[in-house]
């Protein structure tokens, strides 16, 4: 098997797209000649759908299945296929793939479950699985895969039910999903909007071939123009960041849609960071940065894609402003709620643009959206306000909302939206009514056109969501295994070197009794310095106000006799003592590599506000000076300190500055750091910079 750390993923595997989805020869091992049961579907699609390629059923027990000649093993077919998939239940799957390795099958898919996600048992299969192809040519789809469909070529090489269906719509969009059901699902509500496909894949629990690989395999298929993912993880993270890298580099746009936006944490070992991230913000933090346009709403998975081919990632706003003309007052109202509710502002025509529309006989009150009433139904008032909109300089995109005319004179009403969407700026469609000709009519001429208002805001959100971070590493190098907590005097010694600034230390034995030729900068705070106490509040570590000498030498009792009280036996050979500092505000900055995604760098409200607000910004590191900036903007909690009102500014740029210095650790691989947080840093008023009052590192 080639194993996903031996294959070189930054380019497309020409021969592995040719093997999995058009390959000259198929095998169906365990095929059954009841066309009702799972075992039988596959072939029976392929026989109805017209599949050129050479079938091969493989079946001891049968000379004949479905009326194809069947072969006892694959040892014994006249020849090797291409893809075999393997139907057989659980037990036989290991034995099928060893066969298949041994005669040089290029792809296998392995329909059965039963491996890791079954307990023990499963996962010693799994093993067994993985050692059978090591060292071989095969490549393994799955287990828990139910196919490969390619729509162009008559592939339908899958177990799922839905592709009985007769004329399958073809399309130019590829798609890739953990879920076999979810690939069903999507031909159907395709068809129903007529959207058609490239080619769709479920790629199982993704012991050999994983998603990211099969969309980067396919890249250069001039048949292919875009990609839906439906993911239930982020496994494989790496993976799907080269293929998103490599897809925007063709302008190919990628639309996601992931599961799991529930509150549940990321595994953190030491820092705040992973818990406060939580799994499902680094999973949107990641996509995000990989330029893929996540969505929330279902339909917005198949109604996002001729919106993101209309805005190129690398040229699209940061805050995009959207311009809605309407004949219906509810419907475009729906449409800015949900705009609003998901941070797009809908910004209204200028006195420039009004005067404009006046010039061109239509008259509108001042205001949000541009309402032309029932008048709009009529095409000369619909195209010639889509004309002065779409030349309009504040608008971004333009979003026409057609009400009750959409379903009772469906041409009529999207004639004048066709005919200007050849215009350079971008134009979509969203329909009030049910009304399926309509939108297939609009969706028939390349329109992005949408049948909710959720739908429409959620694609509009997500696609101006991906971020272009062409200063984003292509690949990181994971540090070495881990060493363990430094203490905080060696967690400044690394912000030193990163060049984050922090508060001045002074280190002391702890057997200390006093300050010696030290001139600590009163009043100032005591505290354990030790590996071994990473949280040193929890074991009264700290001893804040000390305003002398003699108060640091009792401050240092106190910090023995804490220790003996609540830690005894714990090693602490140091006590580190700092100037007390007060800032405008506090924030926390952290850095962590996640299993899935690799590393990212988060800035959060600090204290207390860091749990209870949740109130953070997110990336993927390391960041440059611009993107800390945009996390700093982020930071709700931060205007307090940007001058709002009259109120002292604090120094941002310096926190931008600090945030970028410490996310290159995600660069500097021979550091050997797996997390480091800040928490707390002082933004200290303007042009006096920031400072790190704690920090705690993870090597």
């Amino acid at each position: 098997m080639n194993l996903t750390d031996t294959v070189n993923f930054t380019a497309p595997d020409h021969a592995l797209a040719q093997a999995l989805l058009a390959p000259r020869s198929v095998a169906l091992i365990g095929a059954s000649d009841d066309a009702t049961k799972t075992a039988g579907r596959p072939l029976r699609f392929l026989l109805d759908s017209g599949y050129a390629g050479r079938l091969y059923p493989v079946n001891p027990r049968r000379t004949t299945v479905l009326g194809v000649p069947a072969w006892p093993s694959v040892e014994a077919l006249p020849e090797t296929p291409e893809h075999a998939f393997v139907l057989t239940p659980t037990d036989g799957v290991l034995p099928a793939v060893r066969e298949c390795a041994a005669r040089g099958v290029k792809v296998v898919t392995v329909l059965a479950a039963g491996f890791s996600e079954s307990g023990p048992e499963g996962v010693a299969r799994e093993a067994a699985l993985r050692e059978a192809c090591r060292g071989t040519q095969l490549r393994l789809l799955g287990p828990s895969s139910i196919g490969v469909v390619n729509p162009r070529n008559g592939l339908r090489l899958t177990a799922n039910a839905a592709f009985a269906e007769p004329d399958l719509p073809v399309g130019k969009v590829f798609v890739a999903s953990h879920s076999g059901s979810m690939i069903g699902a999507l031909v159907s509500r395709g068809k129903a909007r007529g959207v058609g496909y490239a080619g769709l894949v479920s790629v199982g629990s993704e012991q050999d071939l994983n998603l990211g690989e099969v969309c980067m395999a396919t890249l250069d298929d001039e048949g292919i123009e875009g990609y839906l993912l439906f993911l239930e993880s982020m496994q494989h993270g790496d993976r799907l960041r080269a293929f998103a890298r490599e897809a925007a580099r063709r302008g190919k746009p990628v639309i996601a849609y992931k599961l799991g936006r529930s509150a549940a944490a990321a595994e953190m070992s030491a820092t705040h960071t992973g818990a406060l991230a939580g799994e499902d913000d680094i999973a949107d933090a990641f996509l995000r940065d990989c330029g893929i346009a996540r969505v929330g709403v279902l339909d917005a998975l198949l109604e996002a894609f001729p919106l993101a081919r209309r805005i190129p990632l690398e040229s699209q706003p940061k805050r995009p402003r959207i311009g809605v003309v309407t004949t219906t007052g509810g419907g475009a109202a729906m449409a800015v709620d949900q705009l609003g509710i998901r941070d797009v502002h809908v910004e209204p025509p200028s006195p420039a643009t009004l005067a404009k529309l006046a010039e061109a006989g239509i008259q509108v009150a001042a205001g949000r959206v541009v309402d032309l009433t029932l008048a709009g139904t009529k095409y000369e008032v619909m195209k010639a306000a889509l004309d002065v909109l779409l030349e309009a300089p504040e608008f971004d995109l333009v979003l026409a909302t057609v009400g009750s005319s959409a379903r009772f004179q469906p041409h009529l009403a999207v004639r004048p939206i066709i005919d200007s969407i050849g215009h350079a700026k971008p134009l979509a469609a969203m329909l009030v009514p049910d009304a399926p000709e309509a939108l297939a009519t609009l969706t028939a001429a390349g329109v992005p056109c949408f049948r909710s208002p959720e739908g429409c805001a959620d694609a509009i959100a997500a696609v101006f969501g991906r971020r272009h971070r062409p200063e984003l590493a292509a690949a990181w190098t994971a540090p070495a295994a881990q060493t363990g907590t430094l203490n905080e005097a060696e967690a400044y010694e690394l912000l030193d070197r990163l060049g984050v600034p922090h508060a001045p230390t002074l280190v002391f034995g702890s057997d200390a009794t006093g300050v010696g030729d030290a001139a600590p900068d009163y009043p100032v705070v005591a505290k354990v310095c030790s590996r071994a106490i990473p949280h040193k509040t929890e074991v009264g570590g700290v001893v804040l106000n000390v305003r002398d000498d003699a108060g640091l030498a009792a401050a240092f009792d106190t910090l023995r006799a804490n220790l003996a009280e609540r830690a005894p036996g714990v090693p602490c050979e140091q006590f580190l003592v700092q100037p007390m500092r007060r800032g405008l505000t506090e924030v926390l900055v952290g850095y962590r590599v996640d299993p899935d995604v690799g590393p990212l760098v988060m800035l959060a409200a600090g204290g207390i506000w860091a749990e209870v607000l949740r109130d953070r910004a997110i990336r993927m590191a390391p960041v440059d000076l611009g993107t800390a900036r945009e996390m700093v903007a982020e930071v709700r909690s931060l205007q307090t300190v940007a001058g709002l009102r009259g109120k002292e500014r604090g120094d941002l740029e310096a926190l931008a500055q600090a945030v970028s210095a410490l996310s290159q650790i995600a660069v500097r691989p021979e550091l050997g750091i797996r997390e480091a947080e800040v928490n707390p840093m002082m933004v200290m008023p303007e042009g006096q910079g920031v400072l790190a009052v704690d920090a705690l590192v993870v090597a």
